[in-house]
């Protein structure tokens, strides 16, 4: 399991004042499982681990292994919980240089995500590298308008189509749409694709642990039913039934409460291992659109340590006192690099010979913490026993599990986004689509001024 530490936020949070919210984490634990909050039609994601069975996970397996046989690359179309949830879990089981690995020690063909931005030259250069090569996509949509998904679907569509042909494209792809409406839906039932569901009570930022995500984890050749079930541990150790003083979900709630309420309105989620760095940018979108509404919320930020030590290090040390670290610990790494001896030892760093890099990069995040405390910024640690598909479907699942505790402590509706489509309307106005005359007018307006 998890390990987590929260006594070096007591130079700010009092362990009466922590104490103190022990009530409220519990109440909105028994909220969440009561199904009595707000938003409680979108807690499909609560039970999802263990309700998961493994003729679900075989059938995604299946499609998974017709998907990438014969295939070059398989290409991922999805923004925002339709992708981010994968990308993190992909880019921390997979060799960080895969790309540039003999093909013969790769367990699966490479996996590339579209559709995440509207970056021309991404896409030119993405379909510069598609040249020639065999390519099966996973296109991600519950409505099928999404403007940047739907926009890189046309483009791999149609690649698809011109290379192998219509009849032979309807096997290259697969959609992960709506159960019965929606322009993906549509699409998929005329083409003849195969299908999965997004189901309808669980948020995009939630559907990690879906096809949604379990789909193109699988393509990369990861172990999903270790996922899986790591997340239906973490899902039992963190059940109503859980008492607080074990429940590690809701003392990280309280504890992030806790300092909000002290004026901490930033969360820097920090890690000492490259390879969580989209898990960090997962964690954003997760903690970002549950909680910041109504304004209220902390601000989800990351650092990828010591690089960013370079960078931000200064801020954190020595700036404004409104943040908080969390950090993600990693225990056992996968690999080894010991640190030869030199001669000439110009550098200085012959005292290292014979330590592993490791040793070298835990020493920095304990000076790190030790620096940071010092200075006034509380931290909260968690720990990994090691990057295994188990171990990331924990911490997927507790993150989950502490986002909807901390959202009704906050107050918030956890579960809802209305704010994502305000810069919507003005896009679609300013590209002057149809139905949207009168916003297109007012703008000129305004632009015009």
């Amino acid at each position: 399991m998890l390990h987590l530490d929260t006594s070096k936020i007591s130079g700010t949070v009092s362990a009466a004042e922590l104490h103190a919210l022990q009530g409220k984490a519990t109440e909105a634990l028994h909220m969440l499982h009561a199904g009595s909050g707000k938003g409680s039609d979108f807690l499909g994601w609560l039970n999802l681990p263990s309700s998961t069975s493994l003729a679900e996970l075989s059938d995604i397996q299946a499609t998974a292994a017709k998907l990438t046989a014969g295939a070059d690359v398989v290409v991922v179309i999805g923004i925002g919980g339709s992708y981010l949830g994968a990308k993190a879990v992909i880019d921390a089981q997979l060799h960080t240089f895969d790309a540039l690995q003999d093909k013969s020690k790769r367990t699966a063909p490479p996996v590339l995500f579209a559709g995440q931005n509207i970056g021309e030259d991404y896409l030119s250069e993405l379909m510069e590298t598609l040249q020639g090569k065999t390519v099966s996509c996973i296109v991600i949509s519950k409505s099928g308008t999404t403007t940047e998904p739907a926009l890189a679907f046309r483009i791999i569509k149609n690649f698809i189509e011109q290379t192998c042909g219509k009849s032979e494209a309807k096997n290259r792809i697969v959609a992960i749409t709506d159960k019965s409406r929606g322009a993906l839906r549509t699409t998929a039932d005329k083409e003849g694709y195969k299908t999965f569901v997004i189901p309808d009570n669980i948020g995009g930022r939630f559907s990690v642990l879906t096809p949604v995500g379990l789909l193109p984890i699988a393509c990369a050749g990861i172990d999903i039913v270790a996922l899986v079930h790591g997340a239906a541990e973490m899902e039992r150790n963190t059940a109503q039934h859980v008492p607080f003083e074990k429940n590690i979900a809701a003392q990280y709630a309280a504890a992030r409460n806790a300092l909000y309420a002290k004026g901490k309105k930033v969360e820097a989620l920090a890690n000492f291992n490259p390879k969580l760095h989209f898990v960090a940018e997962w964690w954003k979108q997760l903690y970002g659109e549950s909680e910041g509404k109504d304004g209220k919320g902390i601000f989800p930020a990351s650092v990828d340590f010591t690089t960013d030590l370079h960078s931000l290090g200064q801020y954190v040390q020595d700036g404004e006192r409104m943040l908080f670290e969390t950090v993600l610990s990693v225990a056992k790494t996968k690999r080894c690099v010991t640190i030869p001896s030199d001669e000439e030892n110009l550098d200085g760093l012959n005292f290292l010979a014979g330590k592993r890099v490791d040793e070298v990069n835990r020493m920095a995040e304990l000076g790190t913490l030790l620096a940071h405390v010092d200075g006034g910024v509380p931290n909260i640690r968690i720990e990994l026993s090691d990057l295994s598909e188990h171990t990331l479907g924990e911490l997927i699942y507790f993150f989950e599990k502490a986002c909807g505790i901390s959202g009704y402590m906050l107050g918030v509706n956890p579960f809802d986004q209305p704010g994502v489509e305000a810069y919507k309307k003005n896009m679609f106005a300013l590209l002057e689509k149809p139905g949207y005359e009168k916003e297109t007018a007012a703008i000129k307006v305004i632009i015009n001024r």
